[in-house]
């Protein structure tokens, strides 16, 4: 699965982009093919994961306070290979095969110093305006943040260690220990992979979700139990650990209302802005309650749990497209079996 190298003299003056217009409206575009600067590599993009926030950027404009008033490019979930070397990069090589991690947060900010550079409110991150994604051929960043993976990772399972990471913030929020039982609500990708790395933890897993089909791939990643989203475990299931991957308020009162005394919720879907907390049920019980901002210091151990194949990532996609199909790629999540889609550029 090793690729040639590439010197950059070979590398196209211009390079072929998926950019979104404006609200529902994407154009291909022709744009330069950026130079590493100092510290910075540049990759050929070979695999991008199609994410929840990518379609609805496409569908809706907008995700909380990030709007798209300008063209963008999506696409956050990026692998390729390496072609060019900016100025001081010595510890990665042209033809080298990389997950990119994409926020780039500022070295010296608090919150970078204090280990949590996922916090720093400076970062800047693939296609969250004003910054470009990358359903584009090439893209410049950061060596650090580009992780080399083993020809063991096809290009997609090294893309999708980007949703990995999110379950593994996931899992350390929620503070998964040996014999927990956990409450999944969301058996997309993103819970999928939460009832995964819980499992992998020593937790009994049971994931909720509204559509039937998922549940039946929730079992064959192991789940322990599952359930529609109308017929729900009994209230009196008391879990040690609820976590949320749909970010639907219907579905954040039933996970709390189903955690046992002094029970964790985790918050990693984004949906609705604000919900009716049960502050009675918080307070009688102590619970407690946190979110989930993307992920700090989890790809080497994305790497390690993919390629030693305890987690299966090229099991979840479901449909692959190329740049002149984005919108495709951006919808396919609502056709019947849709997991994950993923962009070849």
């Amino acid at each position: 699965m090793a690729e040639q190298q590439i010197s950059r003299e070979s590398v196209p003056e211009t390079m072929t982009s998926s950019v979104l217009v404006r609200r529902g409206e994407l154009r291909t575009e022709q744009r330069p093919v950026p130079t590493p600067g100092p510290g910075e590599v540049l990759v050929r993009i070979t695999s991008v994961g199609v994410c929840g926030s990518d379609t609805h950027y496409y569908t809706e404009g907008r995700i909380g306070p990030y709007v798209v008033d300008a063209p963008l490019v999506l696409g956050h979930e990026p692998a390729g290979v390496i072609v060019s070397l900016g100025e001081g990069v010595a510890d990665r090589a042209v033809g080298q095969r990389v997950s990119l991690e994409p926020g780039i947060p500022d070295p010296l900010s608090a919150q970078t110093l204090a280990g949590c550079y996922n916090l720093d409110p400076g970062v800047r991150f693939f296609a969250t305006p004003p910054i470009d994604g990358v359903f584009s051929e090439y893209a410049v960043h950061p060596g650090a943040f580009c992780h080399p993976v083993p020809d063991s990772l096809s290009d997609d399972a090294a893309a999708l260690l980007e949703p990995l990471s999110v379950a593994l913030a996931a899992r350390s929020a929620g503070k998964i220990l040996i014999g927990d039982k956990v409450l999944v609500a969301g058996a997309g990708p993103i819970g999928l992979l939460i009832s995964k790395v819980a499992q992998l933890a020593g937790a009994e897993v049971s994931l909720t979700d509204v559509r039937a089909e998922r549940l039946a791939v929730a079992k064959k990643y192991g789940a322990a139990h599952t359930f529609t989203a109308a017929h729900q475990p009994p209230v009196e299931a008391e879990f040690d650990v609820f976590i949320d991957a749909t970010g639907a308020e219907q579905a954040i009162l039933d996970g709390l209302a189903r955690l046992a005394p002094r029970g964790r919720c985790v918050m990693v879907g984004m949906g609705t802005d604000t919900i009716a907390l049960p502050v009675p049920l918080v307070q009688g019980r102590e619970l407690m309650i946190t979110g989930t901002f993307r992920y700090a210091n989890t790809w080497p151990t994305a790497i390690a749990l993919a390629a030693s194949g305890q987690i299966d990532l090229d099991g979840l996609v479901t449909s692959t497209h190329g740049l002149d199909g984005v919108e495709a790629a951006l919808l396919a999540g609502a056709n019947p079996g849709a997991l994950k889609a993923v962009v070849h550029p």
